[in-house]
C-alpha cells in the first residue's frame, strides 16, 4: 500500500478535526481533475478545476465527510458528434474509519465494512470518493440538445443544417424488382414481329 501524500490537493489532513466526537471543520477548495475522470462518452478533462465544499465531522468510528462537488464535464453528442459540456453539481457523504476501528471490524468479521474508506496516518484520500460521486451522474448518452436530429445515415451530413435532407434509396431487398417498374423499351407490337 502506498502512503498518501499530504501535499496532494485531494488528500485531507484530519488532525485539525481530532478524534473527539462532535468536533467539526468546514473547508472550501478547488482541486484539479485527475486523468481518466469519467467514461469513454463523457468525462472531466484532466486539470479541470473541481470545486469542493466540505464538512469534516469527528464521530466514534472515524471522520464523516459531507460535501458538494461542482465541475464541468465534456464529451460529444451521441447523435451529431458536436461537443457537449455539462455542469455537474452533486453531493456525497462518506465515512472514513480510523485504523483501530477498521482492525476491530476485521476481528469481529463485519463483512459490510470490507469496502470502507480508511484514514491513513491521519490523512483522507478524496479521489476515489469523488470518482464514485461524479462518474455515475454523467450522462450515458449525452446530446447537444434534446431534439438533435443527428447525422444522415447515408452520407453523414448534419441534419440540423439541412432539415429537408433526403436520399432516394431503394431497399436492397426490393432492388431486383425496380426493373419491373420501369417503362418498357419495346412495345407489344414489336415483340410480336
Amino acid at each position: 500500500m502506498t502512503r498518501l501524500d499530504p501535499r496532494s490537493p485531494m488528500v485531507l489532513d484530519t488532525k485539525e478535526v481530532g478524534r473527539r466526537p462532535g468536533s467539526m471543520t468546514e473547508l472550501t477548495r478547488s482541486v484539479e481533475a485527475p486523468a481518466d475522470f469519467g467514461t469513454d462518452v463523457m468525462g472531466v478533462p484532466e486539470g479541470e478545476p473541481i470545486a469542493l465544499d466540505l464538512r469534516l465531522e469527528s464521530v466514534v468510528e472515524g471522520i464523516l465527510v459531507t460535501g458538494s462537488v461542482h465541475v464541468a464535464a465534456t464529451g460529444a453528442c451521441v447523435r451529431c458528434l458536436d461537443p457537449v459540456t455539462q455542469e455537474v453539481d452533486t453531493r456525497f457523504q462518506e465515512l472514513f474509519v480510523h485504523a483501530d476501528r477498521a482492525a476491530h471490524h476485521r476481528e469481529v468479521g463485519d463483512e459490510e465494512m470490507d469496502q470502507e474508506w480508511r484514514i491513513e496516518d491521519g490523512l483522507i484520500d478524496l479521489e476515489p470518493v469523488l470518482r464514485d460521486t461524479v462518474v455515475p451522474v454523467l450522462p450515458f448518452r449525452p446530446v447537444c440538445r434534446e431534439d438533435c436530429p443527428g447525422l444522415c445515415s447515408q452520407c453523414g451530413a448534419r441534419l440540423a443544417d439541412d432539415p429537408d435532407h433526403t436520399h432516394d434509396v431503394i431497399d436492397p431487398r426490393w432492388a431486383a424488382l425496380s426493373g419491373l417498374a420501369s417503362e418498357p423499351t419495346t412495345t407489344d407490337e414489336e415483340k410480336r414481329t
